[in-house]
């Protein structure tokens, strides 16, 4: 089957390595333009405001190039989509010229109340038509490539009647749109629900993949946590190199949330990530040529 999305992704720019655009370590960000690529922000916390926090937006669009990853389009949700939120992530893009943007393949809301959690969702024939047609109407309302994540999750949701890599991978192709592989998330789910993290990304259709995030977790009493506050482990590192030596990509992240360590530790993990990009997918670096 002939896929738009397919061949957009073609013309999209090779961004190379990036780092999460965080209050806390803004500065230090800003001070390293020669080891980070690009940046990735929450679109909540720039959408329609100014002062300090629009500063260090147009601070960050004069370093780097933005793409945005969204906590609250909550696509899976039964709220309607929300118009505004719409209008205001589009004007954002719009500022920033991102080349693509990318939300959860979750739900965040019930009864347009937040629930300030990415749930998973039942995975059933009837959620796989209610999504699919939403990202349609999302990616066509914004008029850029979207981009859906898989998440970490800690239950089966009642009702489901699928595999959640075959969910997420109907979803991709139905509503033709792309793919943000989380490899960390891939593993913390691996772990806790006890299947082959090889075999899931297998069962992908991995030429949506557009941007891959590289991530810690947490250890709790049963279940790993994906908590974005710990250092990468060597076995994620792993998906990131059998990833990339499957499909073409146009942007790899490291995400650190919380539990900061000096930057220089997370500067460390950047040139690991740079290390393996640089072996198996170096096409991805363009950047470095012009720096």
């Amino acid at each position: 089957m002939s896929s738009g999305f397919l061949a957009a992704k073609k013309q999209l720019p090779n961004l190379g390595v990036g780092l999460g655009l965080r209050r806390e370590l803004a500065a230090e960000t800003f001070a390293h333009r020669d080891q980070i690529d690009w940046l990735e922000l929450v679109p909540e916390n720039y959408m329609d405001l100014g002062g300090r926090i629009r500063e260090r937006l147009d601070m960050a669009l004069e370093k780097f190039p933005l793409v945005t990853h969204g906590v609250n389009l909550s696509i899976g949700s039964t709220d309607p989509l929300s118009v505004d939120y719409l209008d205001s992530i589009s004007r954002l893009l719009n500022k920033i010229d991102a080349p693509w943007w990318s939300d959860h393949l979750c739900f965040t809301s019930i009864e347009n109340s937040y629930l300030h959690d990415l749930l998973p969702l039942p995975l059933s024939s009837e959620a796989l038509k209610h999504v699919v047609k939403r990202v349609k109407v999302a990616q066509e309302t914004v008029q850029r490539p979207l981009l859906l994540e898989n998440i970490s999750y800690y239950m089966q949701m009642p009702g489901s009647q699928m595999d959640e890599v075959d969910f997420l991978a109907e979803v991709l192709e139905k509503a033709d749109c792309g793919l943000l592989l989380d490899v960390n998330n891939v593993y913390v789910n691996s772990v806790n629900h006890n299947f082959d993290p090889y075999a899931y990304i297998d069962r992908l259709p991995l030429a949506r993949t557009v941007q891959i995030h590289v991530a810690g977790h947490g250890y709790g009493d049963e279940l790993l946590i994906d908590t974005h506050g710990a250092a990468v482990i060597e076995p994620v590192f792993e998906l990131l190199e059998y990833v990339l030596k499957r499909t073409e990509v146009k942007a790899v992240m490291l995400e650190r949330d919380q539990n900061y360590p000096t930057f220089s530790e997370i500067l460390s993990e950047l040139a690991q990530i740079r290390a393996i990009v640089e072996r198996v997918q170096p096409a991805l670096l363009p950047a470095l040529l012009s720096k």
